[in-house]
């Protein structure tokens, strides 16, 4: 399955930051927190400018997803979660070979 989510912490004074006079209103260091928790499970997983995906069984998904939202949770007193999921049994390498039969059907559009 691969999982597409983004999560931020929101309410309180620290919000965005544990010191919440340093970056104002960004969310930089809490997503950081997140991001970090990711990449540390060893799934195949890419980060965007909106989203964070990882591929993996479900089990392992959601409890790096779970883990990810706790680590947010330290930056404020709520956390916003989206999360999107695509589930096929049995299949694996689907994060980047989505990608690539995409980009290999643009380029039969572009002939």
């Amino acid at each position: 399955m691969i999982v597409a989510f983004s999560v931020s912490p929101s309410g309180g004074p620290s919000a965005g930051s544990l010191d919440p006079e340093a970056h104002g209103d960004s969310v930089h260091e809490a997503v950081a927190a997140a991001v970090a928790v990711v990449r540390a499970s060893g799934l195949p997983n890419r980060t965007s400018s909106m989203f964070t995906e990882i591929e993996g069984e479900w089990d392992e998904v959601m409890d790096v997803v779970k883990r990810a939202t706790e680590a947010v949770g330290r930056y404020g007193t709520r956390v916003s979660l989206v999360l999107k999921a695509d589930i096929r049994p049995g299949r694996t390498g689907e994060l980047d070979g989505k990608v690539e039969r995409l980009e290999q059907a643009l380029g039969q559009h572009a002939s």
